[in-house]
């Protein structure tokens, strides 16, 4: 299947918190690794404090095989978990201990980001490494 989903995140207003302010608009592009992608991002952001272009560079992971959207049968072992060479081999021990199959290797999927800085007003952008993009303003 082929979709485009790009997303934007919103904050709380340090102000006041009750006023969402807009954030950053994002996307990872690359089928069924575009909603694992934008999870890890946000995660990456929000949970590990990592600004927009380290969000984007991080390793990531991907699930695949299993039962799919359009119908296709899933596969005997239920699908696989995909990482890639950034992520430790205690976390591929401990996925493998925990019954799934692991698989290193490119997870595929693509981000750009441009992201306002509430306080100043500032735009940032990025994108990441496993694409040839640059993130450009003046």
């Amino acid at each position: 299947f082929h979709t485009i989903i790009p997303a934007f995140m919103h904050i709380l207003d340090k102000k006041d918190n009750v006023t969402w302010l807009p954030y950053m608009s994002f996307g990872v592009m690359g089928g069924n690794i575009q909603p694992q992608g934008h999870v890890q991002i946000v995660s990456n952001i929000v949970d590990y404090n990592l600004n927009i272009q380290e969000a984007g560079d991080a390793a990531r992971w991907v699930h695949d095989g299993s039962q799919q959207p359009t119908g296709e049968p899933m596969n005997s072992l239920g699908g696989f978990v995909g990482l890639e060479s950034g992520i430790c081999d205690s976390v591929a021990a401990n996925l493998t201990a925990r019954g799934h199959q692991v698989s290193y290797g490119p997870n595929g999927g693509g981000y750009q980001a441009i992201m306002r800085d509430p306080e100043t007003g500032v735009y940032f952008g990025a994108t990441e490494m496993r694409k040839d993009g640059m993130a450009l303003g003046y």
